[in-house]
């Protein structure tokens, strides 16, 4: 078992590179399934959920080729439309590959999705608009199959919560389906948009990635095409909220500052100088935080996937905050191992309440999930005393090499194995 060993307390100083976007490029990946010809992703992050997502493309006959930062897919001899439990019960994004198959083989037979435990993320809106595309759905024995023999037909779907993931999955399965279809209260995350760029530059028809309305025109087929991913922006908005609550002086380049809107304007209300640049953002600050209250959304309100960051920035807060999640129901894991390290945090509901302390004290501390594993992180680089930080599977899901981009700045981290 690997852990962190943090000693807090160092300013961070320097430049920083952000990855591509986790959440954009698994979704990207797995619509390589759909071209005739070989499809290429560009400067990919090195992250385990992407790994993983290879990993069952291959286990369904597509040739993955993995060459320093560059993939190429060719599922141009895919015979199967069945993924492994082993594979799916790793990731709950894994699921996206029922659209793609559906559309493909006509068939689709996946095991019910794994991931971080922070929610319970229905898979019903997907299903749901399959069916109504026309494909048969049958759930038991952990397994989902589909199946549409005469292909997949399209029609308007409204989605009862504008959900990233069935929106992709939905996209993917229209692009060659017949006839339009239209997505309403579709989501409107910079993720969707780069998966649209992508499925339009290989020859799909969509219009309104971005809105709250999408329309796809089905198209007989897609071709290949060499793509680079967008900026990670939750990668970005953690590296600034790490120099907003250590201090010092921290320039984060490869960023789209329109996508961290929310985050901008809170960083602002907490007395933190935030300068944007061309592509870049340039965050300076002593380390005194004024409190300030945030709720969750979906795009463009504030990112679910910041808050568990964000409340470990409000800890050291002047005074009292309220964090609000809204779109996930069990998201205040990381609550009890910051509790560890002093903070003073009460949950009531969906809303923690965050008294400020002057400093928080380092401690053995386990990350929950992905985001809480980074909010941990902060909270360690902040900490008076060395901070521990142990199930650091969850942490390489979503962050490309988070320890040596830390080092970079002169933060006093090292991860270490125990046996």
């Amino acid at each position: 078992m690997e852990k962190l060993i943090i000693h807090g307390g160092n300013p961070l100083r320097g430049t920083v590179r952000i990855s591509s976007a986790k959440n954009a490029v698994l979704p990207i990946i797995v619509a390589t399934l759909l071209p005739e010809t070989p499809a290429t992703i560009v400067d990919a992050p090195d992250l385990d959920d992407v790994a993983t997502i290879c990993s069952v493309l291959e286990s369904l006959g597509v040739k993955v080729d993995r060459h320093e930062g560059r993939l190429t897919f060719d599922a141009s001899d895919i015979k199967r439309a069945e993924a492994s439990y082993e594979l799916m019960s790793r990731m709950r994004a894994s699921f996206l590959i029922m659209g793609p198959l559906l559309a493909k083989m006509g068939h689709a037979r996946i095991a019910l999705p794994g991931g971080c435990m922070i929610g319970s993320r229905p898979i019903d809106l997907h299903l749901k608009a399959f069916e109504a595309m026309g494909a048969e759905i049958h759930m038991g024995n952990g397994f989902v199959e589909g199946r549409a023999p005469n292909g997949l037909t399209g029609t308007t779907i409204y989605l009862d919560f504008p959900s990233v993931g069935a929106t992709e999955n939905i996209l993917m399965a229209a692009v060659t389906a017949k006839g339009q279809t239209i997505i309403e209260n579709a989501a409107e995350e910079p993720e969707i948009v780069d998966l649209v760029t992508f499925l339009n530059s290989m020859g799909a028809n969509i219009k309104g990635a971005g809105t709250n309305v999408i329309r796809v025109e089905g198209v007989k087929s897609l071709l290949g095409v060499e793509h680079t991913v967008i900026p990670d922006r939750i990668e970005a908005g953690t590296f600034m909220i790490a120099a907003a609550m250590v201090g010092g002086d921290v320039l984060i380049s490869n960023v789209l500052s329109e996508h961290l809107k929310p985050l901008l304007a809170k960083l602002h209300e907490a007395g933190v100088k935030v300068v944007k640049e061309f592509d870049s953002v340039r965050v300076i600050s002593d380390g005194h935080i004024t409190s300030t209250d945030i709720k969750t959304l979906p795009y463009p309100g504030f990112p679910t996937d910041l808050q568990a960051q964000f409340m470990a920035l409000m800890t050291i807060g002047n005074k009292e905050s309220k964090i609000t999640e809204t779109v996930f129901e069990n998201r205040f894991m990381h609550v009890g191992e910051l509790q560890r390290m002093g903070a003073s945090i009460r949950v009531e509901g969906r809303t923690a309440i965050v008294t400020g302390v002057p400093f928080l004290k380092g401690a053995f501390v386990r990350a929950t999930d992905l985001r809480a594993g980074a909010a941990l992180t902060l909270a360690g680089l902040s900490a008076h005393g060395q901070t521990e930080i142990g199930e650091l599977h969850h942490i390489d899901r979503g962050y490309d090499h988070l320890v040596e981009k830390l080092q970079g700045l002169g933060a006093d981290i090292v991860r270490v194995n125990e046996d």
